[in-house]
């Protein structure tokens, strides 16, 4: 996440127009395992358009998105704007920029540093235990993941969608984005070893998608230059649907998991 990845541009739009929010179930366990009070700062780590973001500015008394993305950051300010949520602040930065956020800082902890569905772009193992001494005690890391990948589902729709991609872009289709059981271990286990007290909560709902979204979805994955011209959009949409079509209706079962690392010695 220390350089930008290319979801600037239009992508920002479409992330923000097509990628899901985080269920409030979620948003209230992350805030009652760590007593998050109106006098508390929290930093969201890879915030995007601020999905995460906002919900958890309702819970806190200030809060800080940070991406390297500047066309993500100035579409979140456009959704606080839209919901009057005053108290988000916007970063351009990394996870590599600790130094500026502990400045920012001062002498004050932050009761929650959250990345939501972005720590496979971090060099997490190095990131995690840098962060612990940014916390207050009590306070801790939540690593969020709101569903897989829609190519990647265990759907006759899904893998349609998957050998479409995978012949259009050139190459097969296989990162989970850290949604898979591997990569959750291994933030498991670093959060273990940077001395939290590690929590894991999980949830699960269902969702329908239709073409729109399905469409949507592929292109606030892919980075600008990836993107079909507005042009070709009519075309690249119709192939989808000649791909998928004969496997709708389109469910998709939306697993959502919250690790929970919390600073509970000094």
């Amino acid at each position: 996440m220390g350089e930008e990845r290319g979801f600037g541009g239009e992508v920002a739009g479409f992330y923000h127009r097509y990628r899901r929010g985080y269920p409030a179930v979620a948003i209230d366990a992350l805030a009652d395992g760590l007593g998050l009070t109106g006098s508390d700062v929290a930093i969201d780590l890879g915030c995007g358009t601020g999905q995460l973001t906002l919900p958890i500015a309702r819970r806190v008394g200030a809060v800080v998105g940070v991406d390297p993305e500047p066309d993500m950051l100035a579409r979140a300010r456009r959704a606080a704007a839209d919901q009057a949520v005053a108290n988000a602040s916007w970063l351009l930065g990394a996870d590599t920029d600790l130094p500026a956020l502990a400045a920012l800082l001062g002498d004050r902890r932050a009761a929650v540093v959250t990345v939501g569905q972005a720590l496979h772009w971090m060099a997490y193992r190095e990131l995690i235990p840098a962060l612990v001494p940014l916390l207050r005690l009590g306070g801790g890391i939540a690593v969020i993941t709101n569903g897989t990948p829609m190519w990647l589902q265990d759907a006759p729709w899904s893998r349609a969608l998957r050998g479409f991609l995978a012949q259009w872009l050139g190459t097969s289709v296989t990162s989970a984005c850290g949604t898979d059981e591997a990569s959750q271990q291994r933030y498991h286990e670093t959060m273990i070893e940077a001395g939290l007290e590690v929590t894991e909560t999980r949830y699960e709902y269902t969702d329908e998608l239709d073409l729109d979204r399905l469409v949507g979805g592929v292109y606030s994955a892919l980075p600008a230059d990836r993107l079909p011209p507005p042009a070709d959009r009519p075309a690249f949409a119709d192939q989808i649907r000649q791909a998928v079509a004969p496997h709708a209706p389109f469910i998709e079962p939306v697993p959502v998991r919250l690790l929970l690392g919390r600073r509970v010695a000094p």
